[in-house]
């Protein structure tokens, strides 16, 4: 695991970058099939905005009613990347993997991570345990946070968490649960969940990006143990 100076209680301040990653409890697997990474990677994009939606069947219902009055919204239909919707947090990278997950978030809003992460956290875990009939907590504790503090490490973090799969053995960039497809622009679905252009109008073009990405996620799949920047490996 990667981290940038001691762990401590992380206060947000708006506009900064936090690395976000948090497991399953007792390190179980909480996404088990396609559709349990389709409803979470569905859910970071409903649940970020200022406003509450009550969750993902609320708002269903809300949008069927919405369409047969002549609206044209559906929950299969959201906004494409970077419109003008008021957002909790700008997501820069993601990947799911079987036992956790690895974000790169920007705060935009007072406290924006907290009330995002707390929805998500939340529905999500509603979901899994009505889906496979269980109860109790899902993810181990409290997500974790740690706060970005210079450019230089947005983007070493950025190549860890958009091939944060291949790192830890579950393939390589065709991996559909990470942001790398919406780097490399071979997103097929209408889901956008990333602005990918704070890390990617730092490089000539994406051809580059993919040069630094592939060099530093070899060397953290190979050199995992002797990173500086390694916590307790999930």
């Amino acid at each position: 695991m990667l981290y940038c100076g001691h762990m401590r209680k992380t206060e947000f301040a708006n506009g900064e970058f936090y690395h976000i990653y948090n497991r399953g409890v007792d390190k179980r697997d909480v996404f088990l099939d396609d559709a349990d990474y389709q409803r979470f990677l569905l859910s970071l994009v409903e649940f970020n905005c200022i406003e509450p939606i009550g969750s993902l069947y609320e708002k269903y219902l809300r949008d069927k009613q919405a369409s047969e009055n002549g609206g044209s919204t559906s929950i299969g239909e959201v906004e494409p990347p970077f419109s003008q919707r008021e957002k909790l947090v700008e997501i820069t990278c993601y990947c799911l993997n079987t036992n956790h997950y690895h974000f790169i978030l920007r705060q935009l809003e007072d406290d924006g991570i907290k009330k995002f992460m707390h929805r998500l956290g939340t529905a999500y875990t509603m979901f899994f345990n009505k889906k496979y009939k269980r109860s109790g907590a899902l993810f181990q504790g409290r997500f974790k946070a740690i706060h970005i503090d210079s450019n230089e490490y947005l983007l070493y973090l950025s190549a860890y968490v958009n091939q944060n799969n291949f790192i830890h053995g579950l393939g390589g960039g065709d991996w559909k649960y990470s942001s790398l497809m919406e780097y490399k622009n071979l997103h097929n679905g209408n889901v956008y969940i990333c602005n990918v252009k704070s890390i990617l109008d730092q490089f000539k073009n994406i051809d580059e990006y993919m040069e630094f990405l592939n060099v530093n996620a070899l060397y953290l799949k190979n050199k995992k143990e002797d990173q500086k920047y390694l916590l307790e490996e999930f």
